[in-house]
């Protein structure tokens, strides 16, 4: 089919659906005041409380909405307990996030009517194994913390307790239960000591440990045990199943991390993999996200095999299909948008760059957040080596940006296009992140959460950028521009010092 016949197709399918009527789906009623009041709430009608955090740009945030917040079974649950939304934009939203040690969209957690953290949900696993989780934690269980110091001290924990350990968002945990360091040989033991007693959730723990030292290769991990659990999860269809999310977010690092290139090891693992992954993909019984999920992972496969240049015919037509059947069917708004982000990013992944570029562009004007999409356009352009087309989106993107902790996220993300794409235009990246600083809310909880985060990397960028001291007098101006918002915050205010040090030289 050619790529004229293929664009016509799927843009055809672009029905201008609705836009996402607000930042949740109706049925519940979110608390979105004042979240100490919430927890008074709570502890005056003795019901747990669960508090999302999240962002109306968010895809897998749209993905909850979608296939969670949007169920019937949750809506009749949340009437069991107190249910918060923080929007990272709102205000006080990024103090509330060093608060509760969350810096992650979507981050979910479960508190006991007395205001104990009982767990954090998963927001990557499917609607009916988030509703298992959310039983799980709401039925009086003991707090993940003290199951973790159970475990690691050998003591038994029933089935249940497993699984609540299991399905654990350990991706937005913030460090609240485990340091860094700790996570890869922790869930290992974990998974270990669990394996008679919760076969699905002991799987779990393993894959999240691999996975983590796949980011990690210096986390200790033995890779020999490690190919071998794989395999027996790929082998037990129940328990793959279980594990959907983990198998097919993983298969971009994970096997070049356990095996070797051109390896018989490597090339038995590729194949029992991408053979999974092909059911699944074709699986009309899963969501239409863990579809496109599920044939992106065969095109990171596919990598190993041809890193560079076109993928297979039949793979390529593969992905043409799954996007355009994806975009066809979905109608949710909340849904949409995580597909359509999705779909372009699966197009990319492939190297159908202008497929890809054609998909974000004519949902620009459908869409809720389309400073989001506008990355996406960004991305591709950098693929193809246009960097004045990809700081042009760059820039558009920072400009439509909503909300204070969002516009400063796109804002710095320019910037850091610019030290990448254009060094030299001294003048360009000085206006650029004169225009962050100046948004910047002289307030203390503006230096807290993703934004003290997103300010830190900024910093080190720029201070990178003049390592030779060829730009001082750039990052001299900066600082000062900075030390006037600094300045306006409270005297004794910690804040301040995180302000002042965003920028600061590097130590010497």
């Amino acid at each position: 089919m050619k790529l004229a016949a293929i664009l016509l197709g799927l843009l055809a399918f672009l029905a201008a659906p609705a836009r996402a009527g607000g930042p949740l789906p109706p049925g519940v009623a979110w608390h979105t005041g004042d979240v100490d009041s919430a927890f008074a709430q709570a502890r005056q009608e003795r019901k747990p409380l669960f508090l999302y955090w999240g962002a109306v740009w968010c895809p897998p945030c749209n993905q909850v909405k979608a296939t969670v917040f949007s169920r019937q079974d949750f809506i009749a649950r949340a009437q069991l307990f107190v249910p918060v939304y923080i929007d990272g934009d709102a205000p006080g939203a990024q103090a509330l996030g060093s608060r509760f040690k969350v810096g992650a969209y979507p981050t979910m957690i479960l508190f006991a009517p007395d205001g104990t953290e009982i767990t954090r949900l998963p927001g990557e696993v499917d609607g009916e194994s988030y509703m298992r989780a959310l039983a799980l934690g709401a039925a009086r269980a003991r707090p993940a913390r003290e199951l973790l110091a159970a475990a690691r001290a050998g003591k038994p924990l029933a089935a249940q307790e497993w699984r609540l350990l299991a399905f654990y968002s350990w991706e937005t945990d913030g460090e609240a239960l485990l340091p860094r360091a700790e996570v890869v040989p922790v869930l290992w033991q974990l998974a270990q000591a669990s394996t008679s007693a919760a076969p699905e959730a002991s799987a779990r723990l393993a894959l999240k440990a691999i996975s983590a030292a796949s980011r990690d290769p210096k986390a200790p991990l033995d890779k020999a045990a490690a190919l071998q659990r794989l395999r027996a999860v790929l082998a037990s269809p129940q328990v793959a199943r279980a594990n959907f999310a983990e198998l097919a977010h993983a298969a971009n690092r994970v096997p070049a991390y356990l095996t070797e290139p051109d390896t018989p090891a490597r090339e038995q693992l590729w194949r029992e993999w991408d053979r999974w992954l092909q059911r699944q993909a074709g699986d009309g019984t899963l969501a239409r996200l863990d579809r496109l999920a599920a044939t992106d992972a065969r095109v990171a496969l596919a990598r190993l095999q041809t890193p560079k240049g076109a993928l297979p015919l039949a793979l390529q037509t593969e992905v043409r299909a799954v996007t355009h059947r994806a975009v066809k069917e979905t109608t949710d708004p909340y849904e949409r948008e995580a597909v359509i982000s999705a779909s372009a990013q699966l197009l990319a992944d492939a190297d159908l760059l202008d497929e890809s570029d054609a998909l974000l562009q004519a949902e620009l004007k459908r869409s809720a957040t389309p400073y989001y999409l506008m990355l996406g356009l960004a991305a591709n352009a950098r693929k193809r080596g246009d960097a004045a087309a990809a700081l042009n989106w760059y820039e558009q993107a920072h400009a439509g940006a909503q909300g204070p902790a969002t516009r400063l996220q796109w804002g710095a993300s320019y910037v850091r296009a610019l030290l990448d794409l254009a060094p030299t235009d001294t003048a360009r990246i000085e206006r650029a992140a004169a225009a962050v600083i100046r948004e910047l809310e002289p307030k203390p909880e503006t230096f807290h959460g993703r934004n003290e985060s997103v300010l830190r990397r900024l910093g080190a960028r720029l201070n990178e950028w003049n390592k030779d001291g060829s730009r001082s007098a750039v990052l001299g101006r900066l600082r000062e521009q900075l030390a006037a918002v600094c300045a306006q915050l409270p005297a004794k205010a910690p804040e301040r010092a995180t302000c002042a040090e965003a920028l600061a030289a590097p130590k010497t």
